[in-house]
């Protein structure tokens, strides 16, 4: 088995076996959730649950980012974090022997008060759009369009919902059993992409080994070792993709555009998996879920086999950093520039210079390569004067120059190693920004 396959092996078994309660638990009470979507279908009660328990895989999980899926309440959707939602299933029969099929879903996020002691999980009002997902799926699975619709319908979007536990009530008079969806399976990793065809085998797989469990519970270490060489097994014989990215360090940040001055979406743990769209020498395309697309620095990821990590060089290999800038001054200053951080600040300011003017290596890759090692070697003493001192500022003098800016605490983060290089550059000012703009076309494949 090689070592991403065991990854996702042990990923897939410990989410089987966790659930994250908290989230139920410690919801923020009178939170006003949307009224549940349904749809009437010609299909009798008991087809249309034989068609949710195929569906159940895919009713409980995280959520990439919260815009899109619930509405806003009193703060903004931004400032949420580790975002889940639930889903409710209730099938009820009609008189004419169809079907109506009632959808409702709870979304949580975790908000962090600037008073820890407020801080907690709260409870969000879903937009729709995954209960819509939901019965799109159904209708789909069932093979023929609803005769009627009410109280919100389908809403076009092609999101593959991964929703949670049933924990809505029965409406008032209905005697049929609520359909509930099975335990979430992502706990902490975040937007992992996944094969439908493994998640319907593995669910299968669970099913049958939670009844060995049941029978034998006297011996659960034997138990347990059973279900992990199942789903190892479960692996073996299916097909995993081939065009996935593994981050290689947390805190790696997922942008919006292909631009060190991107939008960060979210910032994503380490083996977490996307997959693959398309790359160049800089930036790799991804499917974060569903419609929702996102780039990712190149050298923060472990690519697919036969596809190198670090961008290939030319036939005739470039000058490194060191020998195309020098540097000519260095002095203690006020911050030469408006940026929130270290406006008025004092502030280490080292000016560079190509070494020779018409060099054409000497581009935005070259640029931060030498920042990089600038940043490196003046660790020491910004730490040291660290009193004196908020952050560092290099300045390229050249026609085609700008100016990077990191305070001290970015870089100290870095030198620790709980930043990439690719978190380090977002979270430092450019100017101009697309001096530094290293994104090219894609299609490097």
């Amino acid at each position: 088995m090689t070592r991403r396959s065991f990854r996702v092996a042990r990923r897939l078994f410990r989410g089987a076996l966790t659930f994250p309660l908290a989230i139920l638990l410690t919801a923020a009470p009178g939170s006003a959730q949307a009224g549940p979507y349904e749809r009437s279908y010609r299909q009798s009660k008991s087809a249309v649950e034989k068609a949710l328990k195929e569906l159940q895989p895919s009713m409980s999980g995280r959520l990439p980012v919260l815009e899109g899926f619930a509405s806003p309440g009193d703060h903004p959707l931004n400032r949420y974090q580790r975002a889940y939602y639930q889903s409710a299933v209730q099938v009820t029969s009609t008189a004419s022997g169809g079907s109506v099929v009632r959808v409702s879903t709870k979304v949580t996020a975790w908000y962090a008060e600037a008073v820890s002691s407020h801080s907690g999980y709260h409870l969000l009002p879903s937009n729709g759009r995954i209960e819509s997902d939901l019965l799109d799926q159904l209708t789909d699975l069932l093979g023929s369009g609803p005769s009627a619709a009410s109280s919100g319908g389908s809403s076009g979007q092609n999101f593959p919902v991964i929703a949670a536990p049933a924990t809505s009530g029965k409406p008032p008079g209905a005697a049929e059993p609520t359909i509930s969806a099975p335990m979430p399976r992502v706990p902490e990793t975040g937007h992992t992409f996944s094969s439908p065809s493994l998640e319907r085998g593995l669910s299968g797989q669970r099913l049958s080994d939670t009844k060995k469990l049941q029978k034998n519970p006297a011996d659960p270490a034997t138990s347990l070792q059973a279900e992990a060489a199942s789903l190892e097994e479960v692996l073996k014989n299916q097909a995993h993709p081939k065009n996935l990215v593994a981050i290689k360090k947390s805190g790696t940040p997922v942008v919006a555009t292909p631009s060190l001055n991107g939008k960060t979406l979210f910032l994503a743990t380490a083996h977490d998996e996307f997959e693959m769209l398309d790359f160049n020498a800089d930036w790799v395309h991804v499917r974060i879920s569903g419609l929702s697309r996102g780039w990712i620095w190149r050298t923060s990821l472990e690519m697919p086999e036969g596809i190198s990590d670090i961008p290939p060089v030319g036939a005739s290999a470039a000058p490194v950093a060191a020998d195309l800038f020098q540097v000519t001054r260095e002095e203690t200053a006020p911050f030469p520039g408006d940026w929130e951080p270290l406006r008025g600040r004092n502030v280490k300011i080292i000016s560079v210079q190509k070494i020779q003017e018409n060099e054409k290596n000497s581009g935005a890759q070259a640029k931060l390569e030498f920042a990089k090692s600038l940043l490196d070697k003046n660790y020491a003493e910004l730490a040291a004067k660290s009193q004196e001192l908020a952050g560092i500022v290099l300045i390229f003098d050249s026609v085609d120059g700008g100016m990077i800016a990191a305070t001290l605490p970015t870089v100290e983060a870095w030198k620790a190693g709980t930043l990439s290089d690719a978190a380090l550059w977002h979270q430092c000012y450019f100017d101009p920004p697309e001096t530094f703009n290293t994104s090219s076309p894609a299609g490097g494949r």
